[in-house]
């Protein structure tokens, strides 16, 4: 029989749970605290050892650096250079002068910026407990919930709410038949993952935008020398940030686009503008993300549908940008020859001795060319289409009803406030959703700015709330 209790050192205040410590949780939690000291029991439920990192984050591997400017990269949406005044004070510039562009700008590593966020969450102490175990089951309980541990014991919640990582890829079905072998590497985010490619090894990436960006970064760092091909269907590679920033240009929420094809001439006219001006796309883009959520409102739901069908990889491109010392990477590699980023599409081929064998057809073309590789990595980005399959807490969510997939496919379905719908269409009282999984209602929740913000948000909905302390019952007695 399982512990049926709440945590220890209870108290009469509302108990929060953030499900998940990564940057959306750990944020949360931070956002929680600072808007109303005390007034909740937070407790985050992540079986890593420290809050803050997630998979973003955890990575110690010197070549992943941060995609925005550290000056943009910051606990609080609005407190612009934070992070970056963290940075500095702590004499972070002189130990990774590579960190340093320009003289102004500062891209240190992702584990620099995990650092950051976990010694923030550390400082409130004891006001945010950190229950290292994962959530099994999320189940109703009077007006709250009752989260169910792997631990053995169950954790009481006046408020749930659901910041769970990102999911590997999915493995496209024309791969299918090789996602076996290993040398195929599926998730590429695991820890030294890559460190079974030789330097002369012929590696095939599939997928280049981020994700491609940083493989062939940690693969340069390593000593890697080889030939390296990237695909998509479109072959469009993640732009790098503008050498002087500037402010935003535009307006698209004044007058909202109602179609993808008329957001699409806007966007363009404004950019053209812009460069009769002498200035670059960056801006544009920059304030769309701004106003991403007026633009996104917008747009009926199959217009949203269209956008992503057709606008997205382009947007993916151009908003997600690299960190300048990656793309230098990137050009070298193009440069002399030992990077390839192809528009083709990729099915398995027949066995070729103990290479690993695909099929590429290029754009346009009919023909499938066959191509031998060592190694096979997967770059196509998080697969939240699957989360309720591939995610066991929210595939027994879904079964009982507590959330469903969003229209879009793009993870669960929440209002404007972040609280989620169930399978009947009602909305929960008390159980939400922070970070990327949101974004079918939000339409950018990604990088870590909207993410800040959205936390923020979230916590001042809840701080608004009239929570009722939930009882548990009592202990059964042991025969």
């Amino acid at each position: 029989m399982r512990d049926s209790h709440p945590l220890s050192g209870s108290s009469p205040r509302p108990r929060i749970v953030i499900v998940g410590g990564g940057f959306s949780g750990a944020v949360l939690a931070w956002h929680l605290h600072r808007t109303a000291p005390y007034r909740h029991e937070i407790v985050v439920i992540e079986p890593r050892e420290e809050v803050g990192r997630g998979i973003a984050y955890d990575s110690r591997d010197p070549a992943h650096r941060v995609n925005v400017p550290a000056l943009k990269m910051n606990l609080d949406f609005d407190e612009e250079g934070h992070f970056e005044q963290w940075l500095i004070a702590s004499g972070y510039p002189e130990r990774d002068p590579a960190s340093v562009i320009a003289d102004i700008h500062l891209f240190p590593t992702r584990a620099a910026f995990g650092d950051y966020v976990n010694a923030y969450v550390r400082q409130l102490g004891d006001a945010v407990k950190h229950r290292k175990t994962k959530a099994c089951a999320v189940l109703p309980h009077q007006s709250g919930h009752r989260v169910l541990c792997d631990d053995g014991e169950d954790v009481l919640a006046d408020a749930v709410v659901l910041a769970v990582c990102h999911t590997p890829p999915d493995v496209p079905s024309s791969l299918a038949p090789l996602q076996n072998d290993p040398r195929f590497i599926a998730n590429p985010w695991q820890p030294d993952v890559l460190r079974s490619i030789s330097p002369d090894d012929r590696v095939l990436i599939v997928g280049t935008g981020l994700t491609m960006a940083d493989i062939v970064a940690s693969l340069d760092h390593q000593g890697h020398r080889g030939q390296i091909t990237a695909v998509s269907r479109r072959g469009l590679r993640a732009q790098t940030h503008a050498t002087q920033f500037s402010e935003t240009l535009g307006d698209f929420a004044s007058n909202p686009s109602r179609t993808t094809l008329a957001l699409l001439h806007h966007v363009r006219r404004v950019i053209a503008d812009a460069a009769r001006d002498g200035k670059s796309w960056h801006p544009v883009l920059d304030q769309m993300r701004l106003q991403g959520l007026d633009i996104w409102r917008a747009l009926p739901l199959n217009e949203r549908a269209r956008l992503i069908r057709h606008l997205r990889p382009f947007w993916d491109t151009y908003r997600f940008r690299i960190a300048p010392q990656v793309d230098a990477v990137i050009t070298r590699r193009i440069g002399e020859g030992t990077l390839k980023i192809r528009a083709a599409s990729v099915r398995a081929g027949a066995r070729e001795n103990t290479a690993l064998s695909v099929d590429l057809r290029a754009r346009h073309s009919r023909t499938w060319e066959p191509a031998p590789f060592d190694a096979i990595v997967l770059a196509t980005g998080p697969a939240h289409g699957s989360v309720f399959r591939d995610n066991p807490l929210l595939g027994q969510m879904s079964a009982d009803g507590l959330a469903r997939p969003d229209p879009l496919g793009l993870g669960i379905e929440v209002d404007i406030q972040s609280r989620a719908i169930g399978r009947d269409g009602r909305v929960a009282g008390t159980l939400f959703v922070a970070g990327p999984l949101a974004r079918g209602t939000f339409g950018e929740l990604m990088g870590a700015p909207d993410l800040a913000r959205h936390a923020r948000n979230i916590a001042e909905t809840l701080t608004a709330m009239d929570l009722h302390v939930s009882q548990l019952p009592p202990r059964p007695v042991q025969a």
